[in-house]
């Protein structure tokens, strides 16, 4: 299909979820990210060693790059995922209104 026809509706529906499952993924990511490095740093204060600092900046990275990947194309804001698939459905639509 070339770019000029637009797609139909079960294809622009399957990329919509592709591309929301995906910001939906680093949102996880996030999420346990958080709580586990929350963790950490509990238990390396309560050691009284700062070890915690090394495991964050770890992970950290391969979440920023997860996020460069996922996040950077997301417009302000966040949300649950059929509000993730409304707004691709949209982008796809108006991209193939062209």
């Amino acid at each position: 299909m070339n770019a000029s026809q637009p797609l139909p509706d079960a294809e622009l529906e399957r990329i919509a979820r592709k591309r929301a499952g995906m910001r939906m993924g680093w949102m996880i990511h996030a999420t346990v990210f958080i709580c586990v490095n929350m963790l950490l740093a509990g238990i390396s204060l309560l050691g009284g060693r700062h070890w915690a600092i090394y495991p964050f900046l770890g992970w950290g990275l391969g979440l920023a790059v997860h996020g460069a990947v996922v996040l950077l194309a997301m417009p302000g804001g966040g949300g649950l995922m059929d509000r993730l698939v409304k707004q691709e459905r949209e982008r796809l639509a108006a991209r193939d209104a062209w």
